[in-house]
């Protein structure tokens, strides 16, 4: 069977025609078949024995990001308007009309040939079942999964994710682990728990009894059902055909699977690797073989939240009948909220950021969901960070992502904010300005530190000279460059003025390595996680966790280039907290869509 062709472009993007909608009294599943048909004759994921149980939140993962996949990239719009507000600051007035929708723009909308050319939409994977794990599907029988070593080193948790199918594990197996337990790195620390893992299950089962099985669910694993098997005797079957070298492990491994087939002949045996070639390799034999599939947050990353929904044209005449409408003064200026009810609601999140831009030349409106009850949702209306008077370090918002963007980096009641995007999006300048603004100027925090995963594109230069701030320095040239854009700004104190400038900032901007980060504790900080998608889930929960009072988290990175040998899209530590915080009241996210480099990286990054 052949292999998915590798994703060369942003997952998360969808072109201009195929931008979800939200409609009225579609909710769920409905939701997702109404946004986004081409997915709807997708196939769910039928790998389900290697798939663990989804954790909570999962499969309103699947039901509710369709929708809100990112938006084509657009040509910048008009200001939102504010609506006319009926009542004076925090005095709610019921009913109102649907008159108080926003004001006549002045701007035109742009037109379809205006439009950037949209990315191309990346093939579905769906992960692959052997013939015969589906045929004992058929039967309803329980499998025997032989796990490869990658498996253990690249969840230690594996052995408990089979529900109620068994587990072998070939000497073999054993013998590569032992191999990998020393060091310090993330491998040989899965190593060692796995090893830890296995002396507890052992450890009190006489010595006959572990041919026939341990229990899976002895440390109080009750998802895993079946038992636990080790190879206790040499092989006696038939093993590998001959011309394979019997020395390497890969090849000892299938030869264990092949012997398992030859005793039990009316049992399924499956082969689990991480390995493409030593599953290529198994094909050819004809022995089943398939993927771990437990590490990915999402089978199909075009589901992964974007953030952002588009209400329906008729999105006011439905919710605007029993509307109500006010105005408060947050964070320094004032903002109108509506509270509405309507079948759009049940399908936003809080925290979701929703805009309406009608072909009628009526003003587009940009709103952000603070509350959800039920069917009623408080929206308030954005600040329009485009406009020059509300620059943050002279930096205005050239698109609608960005401006969604810079409303959450500036919100100092949102504490962790993810932003995705594909190069050149303006993740990196968007968050450094406004880290300068937020700590030079109205002192919210005390310094910005900024840190980054350092795996190099090409071959490693070995080691550098240095402290940790110079040994990382090499790694933050995106930083320095995004820094001397934002220092050229400033021409009112001249030449002295900006070396003034920015050795002041210098001072306020401290580098560190991922390295030294266990045991920590920020407090005021503004964190920046640059190039997050390199990270593993527990990479990035031990760095989220190092928050303390007063400290805003900032996780930048793009899915489609991820440069650690063992990540994808569905199992990068970026998309696993983009997944899990969707929704809560002090975090955001947004995909950012367009572009704003040059039209040069534009090109390059459609064409190429």
């Amino acid at each position: 069977m052949p292999l998915p062709k590798i994703p060369t472009k942003p997952a998360t993007l969808l072109p201009v025609a195929d931008y979800p909608k939200a409609e009225a009294g579609k909710t769920g599943a409905r939701a997702v078949a109404a946004a986004k048909p081409k997915l709807a004759a997708v196939p769910e994921p039928v790998n389900d024995e290697v798939i663990a149980k989804p954790a909570k939140g999962r499969k309103t993962a699947r039901l509710l990001s369709a929708p809100h996949a990112a938006p084509a990239a657009e040509a910048p719009v008009a200001a939102p308007v504010a609506a006319p507000v009926a009542a004076p600051a925090a005095a709610p007035v019921a009913k109102a009309e649907p008159a108080a929708k926003p004001a006549r723009a002045k701007g035109r909308q742009p037109s379809e040939n205006e439009l950037p050319h949209p990315a191309k939409h990346k093939p579905v994977e769906v992960p692959v079942k052997s013939n015969a794990s589906r045929q004992a599907d058929k039967s309803g029988q329980t499998k025997m999964f032989v796990l490869d070593t990658n498996v253990l080193m690249h969840d230690p948790t594996s052995l408990f994710r089979f529900e109620e199918h068994d587990v072998y594990l070939p000497m073999m197996t054993l013998e590569e682990l032992d191999d990998h337990k020393k060091g310090m790195s993330e491998v040989a620390r899965n190593a060692r728990q796995v090893s830890r893992t296995l002396d507890a299950l052992v450890g009190t089962i006489d010595d006959g009894a572990i041919e026939a099985g341990i229990p899976l669910a002895k440390l109080g694993n009750k998802d895993a059902k079946g038992r636990l098997f080790f190879q206790t005797r040499l092989q006696a079957g038939p093993g590998l055909p001959e011309g394979l070298p019997q020395g390497k492990a890969d090849n000892q491994i299938l030869g264990v699977v092949r012997n398992l087939e030859a005793e039990l002949p009316g049992r399924a045996i499956v082969l689990v690797s991480k390995d493409i070639n030593m599953r290529i390799k198994a094909r050819a034999l004809g022995l089943p073989a398939e993927d771990y599939f437990n590490d990915h947050v999402l089978e199909d990353t075009d589901l992964l939240y974007s953030g952002i929904v588009q209400l329906p044209d008729d999105f006011w005449n439905k919710h605007g009948k029993d509307m109500e409408s006010w105005q408060e003064n947050k964070n320094g200026y004032s903002a109108t909220f509506y509270r509405m009810t309507g079948p759009v609601i049940p399908t936003l999140l809080v925290n979701q950021f929703v805009f309406l831009e009608p072909k009628s030349g009526e003003a587009p409106f940009y709103g952000q969901v603070k509350q959800i009850n039920g069917k009623t949702a408080v929206i308030q209306t954005l600040r329009d960070f485009s406009h020059n008077k509300n620059n943050v370090w002279g930096v205005t918002a050239r698109n609608r992502e960005q401006n969604f963007a810079l409303n959450l980096l500036m919100n100092p009641e949102c504490d962790f904010v993810t932003l995705l995007g594909q190069a050149g999006t303006g993740k990196t300048l968007l968050a450094l300005a406004a880290g300068l603004a937020q700590v030079l100027e109205t002192k919210l925090y005390n310094e910005i530190i900024v840190t980054r995963v350092t795996v190099p594109v090409g071959e490693d230069i070995g080691f550098l000279p240095g402290t940790e701030e110079e040994k990382m320095s090499p790694w933050m040239g995106a930083f320095d460059d995004n820094l001397e854009v934002l220092n050229k700004s400033d021409s009112e104190g001249g030449e002295w003025g900006r070396a003034a400038t920015q050795d002041l900032i210098r001072s306020r901007i401290k580098i560190k390595s991922l390295n030294f980060m266990r045991g920590r504790t920020f407090v005021n900080k503004f964190l920046i996680i640059d190039e997050a998608q390199n990270l593993t889930p527990k990479q990035l929960k031990t760095l989220v966790t190092r928050a303390g009072p007063g400290t805003k988290i900032l996780c930048l990175g793009n899915i489609a280039q991820i440069d650690t040998p063992y990540l994808t899209e569905g199992s990068s530590g970026l998309t696993y907290v983009v997944d899990r915080f969707k929704g809560w009241s002090h975090s955001g996210h947004v995909t950012l869509a367009r572009g704003e480099r040059s039209r040069l990286a534009d090109h390059a990054s459609e064409v190429l």
